[in-house]
């Protein structure tokens, strides 16, 4: 196998490594194995059970006895992989990456370990770059992944699976298979993978190859696009949750370069880029023409907007965390203004009658309402989206639950179980927005 070293631990460096038990992860660990006991550093193995699978736990199982028979520190971590996509209005590829990620970094943090390596190899970056093309990507997605970023390390990155699969096979290194890998159906890389790749090979043998290094060129144009808008943002002031740059500053850098300006302060405010198209960042820079006091809602609760010669992006507080509503008490929640009445009064929603408390929790975007009437149930997400109700809002909007069961939402509805059957009732009065918030 072609040589890694330059992405190895440094000498006496401990490390963490992401090990499913695949043959891919396995060589990377048996590498990163000999590799710290001949430079003085050692390597713990971690692995993220996502209960998604008959056979995940036989995949942890195997992990764990490898580890032991060959004195490797081993963790492992699990959670409930659908009921994270649901709440999130994830899909399931993306909360289980999600999950697995966060599981990583809290256990290297735990163990002041700096660097986590996984083992994503030449032909998971090829299907990346090819994955962000079909879907529409700019530069960033055209890069595909990197072989060091935010303390992950992917030292394979280069390297075919056919030369990791004849390492294992050298070296006698076992592995277990994901039997939904062989699926098409499973996932969409799947379909890349399984499909699409080698239709793309039998067009030239190279086409991983190739991809990959058009990755790496797109990588090193979008890195000095970057640093020149950086040059424009000398003056640019950023702290969590606001950023302003002078009006003129973002005026005087070329056309091109101005939404990944505001891209990167998005960054820096942590609002971070996703779910920020180009309508967003077109009426945004619309803003830099118009007169003070204008502004554009962006997704994650941002509002854009130019002030006495700066363009300024803030983040409304989001209220967090569940509140109770008591009868007859107004409750400061977010932006709004709530209060649990006996009755129907000015606007709010009604609930049928009952004594189960009510709590009021942020707007969850992949939990489910079913509206009186509809045909069952939809989620949040899908419900604000036919409503044209934007993100930003979205993530503003109170949830109101019976009983720790979601019963409505401000600006959708009350779920059919929950609409009062009676004249009787049980009314959340929902003022917006509050004075002096």
């Amino acid at each position: 196998m072609r040589d890694i070293s330059g992405w190895l631990p440094e000498a006496e460096e401990s490390v963490l490594c992401g090990v499913s038990g695949g043959v891919d992860s396995m060589v990377l660990l048996d590498l990163l194995r000999d590799w710290c006991a001949r430079h003085g550093g050692s390597v713990t193995a971690a692995h993220y059970n996502h209960h998604l699978r008959p056979t995940a736990y036989r995949d942890e199982c195997f992990v764990r006895d490898w580890c032991a028979g060959h004195a490797i520190a081993f963790v492992s971590g699990g959670g409930d992989v659908h009921a994270y996509a649901a709440r999130e209005g994830l899909s399931v590829e993306e909360a289980a990456r999600k999950l697995r990620y966060a599981f990583l970094r809290t256990e290297a943090e735990k163990r002041g370990i700096a660097r986590i390596y996984v083992a994503h190899h030449a032909g998971d970056n090829a299907e990346t770059i090819l994955w962000h093309l079909i879907r529409g990507t700019g530069l960033r997605g055209l890069s595909g992944m990197s072989h060091e970023q935010g303390g992950i390390v992917r030292p394979l990155l280069d390297v075919p699976r056919s030369e990791i699969e004849a390492y294992a096979a050298q070296h006698a290194i076992p592995h277990v298979e994901d039997e939904t890998n062989a699926d098409p159906g499973a996932a969409s890389r799947n379909l890349l993978r399984l499909e699409v790749m080698p239709l793309l090979r039998r067009l030239n043998p190279k086409a991983e190859e190739h991809l990959c290094a058009a990755g790496g060129h797109a990588a090193l144009l979008h890195a000095s696009i970057e640093a020149e808008a950086r040059r424009h943002m000398a003056r640019a002031e950023t702290r969590t949750g606001f950023a302003a740059m002078p009006v003129r500053d973002l005026s005087d850098a070329p056309p091109e370069l101005r939404p990944l300006i505001l891209l990167d302060l998005l960054e820096r405010i942590g609002a971070g880029r996703k779910d920020v198209g180009a309508a967003h960042l077109r009426a945004a820079l619309n803003l830099l023409d118009s007169a003070s006091g204008k502004r554009v809602d962006l997704p994650h609760g941002v509002t854009a907007a130019v002030r006495d010669g700066w363009l300024v992006l803030e983040t409304r507080p989001v209220a967090s965390g569940e509140r109770t509503l008591v009868p007859g008490i107004p409750l400061r929640w977010g932006g709004y203004e709530l209060t649990l009445l006996d009755r129907a009064d000015e606007t709010g929603l009604a609930l049928r009658a009952g004594n189960d408390t009510v709590t009021v929790r942020p707007c969850p975007a992949g939990e489910r309402l079913t509206l009186p009437g509809s045909n069952g149930s939809r989620t949040v997400k899908r419900l604000c989206a036919d409503r044209r109700i934007s993100l930003r809002e979205r993530d503003t909007l109170p949830a109101f639950y019976v009983a720790g069961r979601l019963a409505a939402v401000w600006r959708i509805g009350t779920d059919a179980a929950f609409v009062p059957d009676s004249p009787e009732c049980r009314f959340i009065r929902v003022k917006y927005p509050v004075c002096g918030k």
